[in-house]
């Protein structure tokens, strides 16, 4: 049963890590619509934008229904539900985890507050013995390499 949750999930994710098969889910928040609407917006050819559809419709973000010779589309809302209870368990985590270190910043700022001045680069020590202002490395690169036989 775990497997198939994360067979689930990765499909989940997968389709939505394109921008294209994103813009359709926004697209289609406004509610049902044809493939031919959905694909007017994106410069791409049908059979390619029939990939993207495909791969929304094998993870199970959207549902095709076929009405005479119009394919409409709508939203499937109970795989974005899945994925967004995963990652809601990630956020319970990084949110405590960035307010344990808010409150450790503060009690720092307390404790040791920082001085606003700029350092006196005067007192700072210099890793040379010199005075004189260093020579940037070269862009060249070394002696040419071997050449193949032919």
């Amino acid at each position: 049963m775990v497997k198939f949750k994360d067979d689930t999930l990765d499909s989940i994710f997968s389709a939505l890590a394109d921008g294209t098969r994103r813009r359709v889910l926004a697209d289609l928040e406004q509610g049902a619509a044809s493939v031919s609407e959905l694909a007017r917006p994106h410069a791409m050819s049908l059979p390619a934008f029939m990939k993207h559809l495909r791969v929304l419709e094998d993870a199970g973000l959207i549902a095709r229904a076929k009405d005479g010779r119009v394919v409409n589309c709508t939203l499937s809302p109970e795989p974005m539900r899945a994925a967004s209870d995963w990652l809601a368990r990630y956020e319970k985590f990084w949110n405590g985890q960035l307010d344990s270190l808010a409150r450790y910043l503060y009690h720092e700022e307390e404790v040791h507050p920082w001085k606003n001045e700029a350092p006196d680069t005067k007192q700072l020590p210099s890793n040379s013995a010199s005075n004189a202002a260093s020579t940037p490395p070269s862009n060249a690169s070394g002696a040419p390499g071997r050449t193949r036989k032919r």
